[in-house]
């Protein structure tokens, strides 16, 4: 069983070639090169957003304490 450190993800020739066009004396050196670091910093944006909390519990608290002062949640 080989073990590659690689695979093959096809994308349509326009969009590749827009990359192509776009990545021209940058320090890119390949339209593969781009789109990794495109998805690793898309990758890494999810991941951020996922860990962050919208409210401490703290805020949360409050939030459930003015909501019931008003009288949408018992």
């Amino acid at each position: 069983m080989s073990m590659r450190k690689h695979t093959t993800i096809t994308i349509p020739k326009p969009l590749y070639n827009k990359i192509k066009k776009r990545i021209e004396d940058t320090g890119f050196s390949s339209v593969s090169s781009y789109v990794t670091y495109v998805l690793r910093q898309v990758i890494s944006s999810l991941e951020k957003d996922d860990k962050e909390e919208v409210f401490t519990k703290e805020e949360e608290e409050e939030v459930k304490k003015r909501l019931r002062a008003l009288g949408y949640i018992d």
